[in-house]
C-alpha cells in the first residue's frame, strides 16, 4: 500500500478477529423482557457440541419483513461441552438468562436435548415460548413422505451415480447438486429443481455450440421416467417452501394461519401435497396460540443456520482440529461491526483473554491431542 511498514502476520490479523469476537460476546447485554433467543448446537470433529445461542430483542425486528441478517443479531452465548442432555441445556440456559434476563421467546429445532431443555425452562419462566423453526418442520415433513418413497429413492440413486459419471466430463454444468447424508431433507428441494431443469431442457430437443444434445440426452434421458415424480415431488416442496417463505417473512401472530391458507394454493389432483398443506396450516396455528394480541414472534432460526455455514467458511482447514480459539470469530461478524465498536474491543480484550477463555471453554484441543500423540509415537520410533 505504500506505507513504507511492513504488514501483520496473518497470526497477528487472527488474534485481532478473536479479541473483537470476545468483545462483543462478553460485552454487557441489554436487560430487557423481550428478548428473542435463536438457540442450536454446532458439532466438530471429535466429542464436543457448541450450543449458540443468538438474540435479538422484539422492538428491534425489522418493521416490515423478518429476514434477519448478521449484523441485526448479538452474540448472547457460545457454550461447548462434550456431551450434552436436557439437564445440560437446561443450566446453559438458566446460565445464559444472567445476562439478558428471561427472554419472551425461545426458537429452535426439536433435537431431543435441546427440545428437553428448552422445554424445561419454558416451564420454569412462563412467560417464555418454544417455537419449532418452519424449515425444520417442513423438513420432517418431507422426510416422512419421502423416506420410504421407493420411487424417490431410485431417483436420488441415479442423481447420484449421474453426477459421478459427468463430474470429469465436459457436462458437469448438468450434474445434480449433492446430496447431503446430514439434514438431507431440508434441501431436497435443489435436487428436485435440478430434475425439472433438466427435463425442460430435454423437452426443448436442442443443443447449442457448448453442448452435444445427444451426449446429454444419453447421460441424463432417465429424468423422462421420473416425470410424472418430479412433477409430484415438486408440488410437494411448493407447500412447504411457501409455509416457510410466509412464516420467515411475516413471523408467528395470532390467527396468522388463516393468511397462510390463502398463501398455500391447493394443488389440483394432489392428496399428498394438499395433506401436507393442512398439517402446516395447523402447525401455523398451534404456534400462533403463543402470540400475544398485537404480538409478533420470531418463525425462523434461518439467520443461526446463516451463520454457522459462515462459520465453518471462515475456518477452512480448522475445522479439522475439532473446536478451537477459532470459535470467538463466530461472534466477530455478528451484530454491527464499527469503527469505535473494532478499536473498544482492542483496547478493553488483550490477547491473554483469548488464551484463558479457550483454556476455561474449551481446553485440550483436537490438534493438541494430536501433536501430543505424535511426539510420543514419533520419540519412540
Amino acid at each position: 500500500m505504500g506505507l513504507g511498514e511492513s504488514t501483520p502476520c496473518w497470526y497477528t490479523g487472527r488474534f485481532w478477529l478473536l479479541r473483537l469476537g470476545y468483545y462483543k460476546l462478553e460485552r454487557a447485554k441489554e436487560q430487557a423482557t423481550d428478548w428473542i433467543w435463536i438457540v442450536d448446537h454446532t458439532v466438530q470433529l471429535g466429542s464436543e457440541k457448541c450450543l449458540v445461542i443468538l438474540g435479538i430483542r422484539q422492538s428491534s425486528l425489522p418493521p416490515v419483513e423478518l429476514h434477519l441478517t448478521h449484523e441485526d443479531v448479538e452474540p448472547i452465548a457460545l457454550l461447548p461441552v462434550t456431551q450434552s442432555n436436557g439437564a445440560i441445556v437446561y443450566e446453559q440456559l438458566v446460565q445464559t438468562s444472567e445476562k439478558t434476563g428471561v427472554p419472551r421467546q425461545i426458537v429452535g429445532d426439536f433435537g431431543p436435548d435441546i427440545k428437553s431443555g428448552i422445554e424445561r425452562f419454558c416451564r420454569q419462566h412462563q412467560n417464555t415460548c418454544y417455537i419449532y423453526d418452519i424449515k425444520h418442520k417442513g423438513a420432517t415433513l418431507l422426510k416422512r413422505e419421502l423416506q420410504d418413497d421407493e420411487e424417490w429413492i431410485k431417483f436420488t440413486q441415479s442423481a447420484a451415480q449421474t453426477a459421478r459419471k459427468v463430474q470429469q466430463t465436459s457436462l458437469m454444468a448438468f450434474a445434480p447438486p449433492n446430496q447431503r447424508s446430514k439434514a438431507r431433507y431440508m434441501n431436497v428441494d435443489k435436487l428436485v429443481r435440478w430434475g425439472q431443469d433438466v427435463l425442460h431442457y430435454l423437452d426443448r430437443g436442442v443443443g447449442n455450440d457448448e453442448f452435444d444434445f445427444t451426449r446429454i440426452n444419453k447421460k441424463l434421458g432417465w429424468l423422462h421416467e421420473y416425470r410424472d415424480q418430479i412433477g409430484s415431488w415438486g408440488n410437494l416442496i411448493n407447500v412447504v417452501d411457501s409455509a416457510v417463505d410466509f412464516v420467515r417473512s411475516v413471523g408467528i401472530y395470532r390467527h396468522c394461519s388463516i393468511d397462510l391458507e390463502t398463501a398455500i394454493e391447493e394443488s389440483v389432483n394432489d392428496d399428498r401435497a394438499n395433506r401436507v398443506r393442512a398439517e402446516l396450516i395447523f402447525f401455523v396455528e398451534q404456534q400462533s396460540l403463543n402470540a400475544k394480541r398485537d404480538e409478533v414472534l420470531l418463525g425462523s432460526s434461518e439467520v443461526l443456520e446463516s451463520a454457522i455455514g459462515k462459520f465453518k467458511t471462515l475456518e477452512q482447514d480448522q475445522v479439522k482440529s475439532g473446536f478451537t480459539s477459532m470459535l470467538l470469530s463466530f461472534a466477530a461478524f455478528l451484530s454491527k461491526t464499527t469503527q469505535d465498536a473494532i478499536q473498544t474491543a482492542l483496547q478493553a480484550v488483550p490477547t491473554k483473554k483469548i488464551h484463558e477463555w479457550f483454556k476455561d471453554n474449551i481446553g485440550e484441543s483436537v490438534q493438541s491431542q494430536r501433536k501430543a500423540f505424535l511426539k510420543v509415537a514419533r520419540s519412540a520410533e
